[in-house]
């Protein structure tokens, strides 16, 4: 399940949604808190995970890092620290090419449908 940021004014998101947003445990996300300090997730006072879109964008990059581009997590951190601008750009355009893509493959679908 992917989340619809543009169509969602939603503040805070939960720890199942964007484990299911990016198709990873749950257990991950945590993990990834601990190693990245990028991800800082606000806590409720009974210890639950609330994600900010922002929170959400630095999870893609490490994301991209770690299981796209393959680095280990000592390699995604010094890829963070030198060229975090770089490769946040990477993630937004590959994002939206992405978005692109889906949206050339509704309208094939719905040509495809036409003519049936």
């Amino acid at each position: 399940m992917k989340i619809d940021f543009e169509n969602s004014n939603r503040l805070y998101y939960s720890l199942k949604e964007v484990a299911a947003h990016f198709g990873v445990n749950e257990s991950l996300l945590r993990f990834w808190e601990t190693e990245f300090s990028i991800i800082k997730p606000r806590k409720t006072e009974g210890g639950a995970r609330q994600y900010t879109k922002e929170d959400i964008e630095n999870i893609a990059l490490v994301y991209h890092l770690v299981k796209n581009k393959g680095l280990t997590l000592e390699g995604a951190r010094q890829t963070l620290k030198h060229n975090k601008d770089e490769e946040t750009r990477k993630v937004q355009i590959i994002q939206k090419l992405e978005k692109i893509k889906k949206e050339l493959e509704d309208l094939e679908h719905e040509f495809d449908s036409s003519f049936d």
